[in-house]
């Protein structure tokens, strides 16, 4: 079985391509062995394409407030507890001056579905730090809107955008959604996305309710089919004021094996290290790099509202996390052999 395990790792890396069984297999007879030999092909993969680059992004926690109530989700809208807060166009200005001046040349944008941020609103605040920043990216976080919305921001000059898809299967999809959000519409988003002409993020939880190894064979199989720009991927952790709140939180150790099959899936993929990565292992950022990712987003977001943006318990608000720890964290890529640099980090096709 293990020679066989490791001529799947051989095929992947050769041909970008599994099938359903066979990604299955590899997630269902995952072990610290097959992790390591996947994590040398995939950092042999990623340094083809992109050398001993880490590239960094500001994110910027626009707003807590959500019209949702996903089930996972510490913002969601009927979460009492939750801390609301939004960043007017100033703050958010703010956030990105100090952030290039600390080396960021991409922002992320990323909030709760906020009616108040309309198109005009956004399209205000992109046009002003493209006018202010024109050698920076742009990236929207900000989940599903309609089609003409989408192309609005894009044409204000939005780069990227950032939309997990959370599951590729949708009865497992509607577990951890209420029935006003659809599978569907979902994946509408992602199409339409695409088409616009943005560099496409999408992504899911490691770990989360009525997760199979089926479900996580699927989700390799979208991103493989999909070919996005970019994947964010995370363990899925808890949140006392959600109905996961006694479920059991995911795994980094598969959470970095997963990462790097995406790597071997698509070389060339911008592939985040994540928050919630580094919030269940303490060096989960550099298990993560190690493993094939090769971003890492510190947060730009104001000290004063960075704990109330709180998807799941736990999560890094201070120290490593903080944008002002620049220099902590390029010590870090360093002990491991990565170089964090002062680039857009734009996808390439090549």
């Amino acid at each position: 079985m293990k020679n066989e395990l490791f001529n799947l790792i051989d095929k992947l890396e050769k041909e970008q391509s599994l099938t359903l069984g066979e990604y299955q297999k590899l997630i269902e007879n995952y072990c610290s062995e097959l992790a390591l030999y996947s994590a040398e092909k995939a950092r042999h993969s990623c340094e083809k394409h992109h050398g001993n680059k880490i590239f960094i992004r500001g994110l910027i926690e626009i707003s807590s407030y959500c019209k949702n109530d996903c089930y996972y989700c510490g913002i969601r809208k009927g979460n009492k507890g939750c801390q609301r807060y939004r960043l007017t166009k100033e703050d958010i200005l703010s956030c990105c001056k100090e952030g290039y001046a600390l080396g960021f040349r991409t922002f992320v944008m990323q909030g709760g579905e906020d009616a108040y941020y309309s198109d005009e609103v956004l399209c205000e605040i992109i046009g002003e730090i493209k006018r202010l920043y024109p050698d920076c990216a742009v990236t929207l976080s900000l989940g599903e809107r309609s089609r003409e919305s989408y192309e609005a921001l894009y044409k204000a000059g939005a780069d990227r955008y950032l939309l997990r898809h959370e599951t590729a299967t949708k009865e497992h999809y509607e577990k951890l959604h209420p029935k006003a959000l659809s599978f569907e519409e979902r994946m509408r988003c992602l199409r339409d996305l695409k088409e616009i002409g943005y560099q496409v993020g999408c992504g899911f939880m490691v770990g989360s309710p009525y997760q199979t190894s089926k479900h996580l064979a699927a989700d390799l199989k979208f991103i493989e089919e999909f070919s996005p720009h970019m994947c964010g991927i995370g363990p899925f952790i808890t949140h006392k004021d959600t109905p996961f709140r006694n479920e059991k939180s995911g795994s980094a150790d598969l959470t970095v094996f997963l990462l790097s099959l995406i790597r071997l899936i698509k070389p060339n993929i911008l592939l985040p290290a994540t928050t919630a990565l580094g919030t269940v292992d303490g060096k989960g950022r550099e298990r993560g790099v190690l493993s094939g990712a090769n971003v890492v987003m510190p947060n730009l977001s104001p000290l004063s509202v960075r704990k109330k943006y709180m998807l799941y318990d736990n999560k890094i608000a201070t120290g490593q996390e903080s944008a002002q720890c620049v220099a902590d964290l390029k010590e870090s890529m360093k002990e491991i052999g990565y170089e964090v640099v002062t680039e857009r980090g734009d996808f390439k096709n090549k």
